[in-house]
């Protein structure tokens, strides 16, 4: 990764400071990037939130929420609490954003003369982005530096409102300044979507533009479906008054795996330059039709088959007899030379029996295949937890017949990459926005077309109060998801298939802290 590149001092603020996505996911990557040496020299971070805590009790809660593996990443994480401090205070006043201007002069006091950066992360729900953006524009702003914003996801409920907020909010932010969806007055913006930070996600960019084989085969010839799947563990774990306000849908599908859909299936862009990126995953995005409802699957899962995991309705927070899907399956069609008649298909869901999130690529049947009952070939691209990249091939079984057997091309990072360490998502991202890179933000009008995408069976869940289909806690979800995915022409092998590198990602889920066996390449 390159240093940053802005000059002079800066102050992070972090607003929405003493909730969970700042606890589990901002301070965390903040506290990477200052033990590896890629924070600006002298930078301050700053939290503020509503909730009135001492210093001491803000640091306190960030110690009870950091991975710190032995003493000497404690130390580090202890030397870097140092340089955070917190003030409360309310969103929608003006006098609390001028204590918390002054909080920032005084950081700023102990620079030298230069700019004065300062870099605005909202870890907020969206009901308050725009007092907060109006609040820290008018309160905040540096006249002596660079003034970013960071605004996480969700960005509306459907098309009108995402362009609705970004109306509101524009007239604030310069474009280079924020991560807000398209303004035509205002020119190209962005937004943060951590999972284009994740380093299988980026480097879905090399796989299929450095590899000759991959291109030659990357079209509706070779390829007949994609599955683009994530799936958690968890439930709503008492967070399901939040959740039930955008379902699984908008929380999940709409953005993170239309995300990784439009990497996978765009063209060869011009160059690496972060507009031509963007210019091809909009120019993909426009050739998906609205979803239809014969192309969907939801769910809602009850409580697990032995009784110890409580169902989404016995969550005391989410509204009695609420039809929130917690399940989505949907197949989607991209209308263009080298994707026709190819369906990809998005799932995702939670309280399922397995965390995983992967790329699913299932080749056509072999053209006049001698070998019967071979099954197809499949490139599977891991994005987490165990990243890695293996390719499902048929082999010869060892031995005096010609029987055959599913063999792999396997490239299991924990094993081939063991003295290396993957950089957390939002670590790699919140680097960008140091930096200024915009590549691995969503753009405005990228914004816009998966929005259309799905708004229109948004609309139909919503207005018609379709049920979903239940399915128990601890499954792979609705009883007719197989059916569903065969129908689009998904083949399933027809003998057990174990991916040999399941062992290293189930084993770092276990013991994290424990390091894989380093193993040569070759064995």
């Amino acid at each position: 990764m390159d240093k940053t590149q802005l000059t002079g001092l800066t102050t992070i603020v972090v607003l929405g400071a003493s909730g969970d996505l700042a606890k589990k996911k901002t301070y965390p990557a903040l506290f990477g990037l200052y033990r590896n040496g890629y924070l600006p020299e002298g930078t301050t971070i700053i939290g503020y939130a509503r909730s009135s805590l001492s210093l001491q009790e803000f640091h306190s809660r960030l110690l009870d929420y950091a991975k710190l593996p032995n003493d000497q990443i404690k130390g580090q994480f202890m030397e870097f609490l140092k340089h955070c401090t917190y003030i409360s205070g309310q969103y929608d006043k003006d006098e609390d954003y001028q204590r918390l201007n002054k909080a920032v002069e005084e950081a700023e006091l102990t620079g030298e003369d230069g700019n004065k950066n300062r870099v605005f992360y909202m870890a907020l729900p969206p009901s308050v982005f725009i007092p907060v953006a109006h609040g820290i524009k008018k309160n905040l702003y540096s006249a002596k530096g660079i003034n970013r914003l960071i605004v996480e996801k969700p960005f509306g409920m459907d098309l009108e409102s995402s362009r609705e907020l970004g109306r509101a909010l524009a007239p604030l932010w310069k474009e280079e300044e924020v991560c807000l969806p398209f303004v035509p007055e205002k020119g190209i913006t962005y937004r943060i979507d951590h999972y284009l930070g994740k380093e299988m996600v980026k480097n879905l960019l090399i796989i299929r533009f450095a590899n000759v084989f991959f291109g030659a085969i990357w079209n509706r010839q070779s390829i007949s479906n994609v599955q683009i799947t994530f799936k958690e563990k968890i439930g709503t774990e008492g967070r399901g008054g939040y959740f039930d306000e955008f379902g699984i849908i908008r929380d999940v599908m709409q953005n993170h795996l239309l995300q990784i859909l439009s990497i996978v299936a765009m063209e060869r862009p011009l160059s690496l330059n972060s507009e031509d990126v963007r210019d091809e995953k909009v120019r993909v995005l426009r050739c998906i039709p609205p979803v239809k409802m014969d192309d969907v699957i939801l769910g809602q899962y009850t409580k697990s088959e032995d009784g110890t995991k409580p169902g989404y309705l016995d969550d005391k927070t989410v509204p009695p007899g609420s039809n929130c899907p917690t399940f989505a399956a949907a197949t989607l069609w991209i209308n263009n030379e080298r994707w026709e008649g190819v369906p990809f298909i998005l799932k995702c869901g939670k309280a399922l029996n397995e965390q995983k999130t992967e790329i699913r690529v299932q080749f056509q049947n072999v053209p006049g295949n001698v070998f019967k009952n071979a099954p197809r070939n499949e490139l599977v691209i891991r994005v987490q937890p165990g990243e890695a990249v293996y390719m499902k091939m048929t082999n010869k079984l060892p031995g005096l017949s010609m029987d055959t057997v599913i063999s792999e091309l396997d490239l299991t990072y924990h094993r081939r990459f063991s003295e290396l360490n993957i950089p957390d998502a939002y670590e790699a991202l919140i680097l960008d926005v140091l930096k200024g890179d915009h590549s691995n933000f969503v753009r405005d009008d990228e914004l816009d077309a998966a929005w259309k995408v799905f708004t229109p069976i948004l609309h139909q869940i919503d207005n018609e109060k379709i049920s979903p289909v239940p399915y128990a806690y601890g499954t792979r979800g609705p009883e007719k998801i197989d059916e569903f995915v065969a129908s689009y022409g998904f083949k399933r092998a027809s003998e057990e298939y174990n991916w040999p590198g399941r062992q290293y990602w189930q084993m770092q889920l276990q013991a994290p802290e424990i390091a894989p066996p380093k193993l040569s390449p070759w064995n």
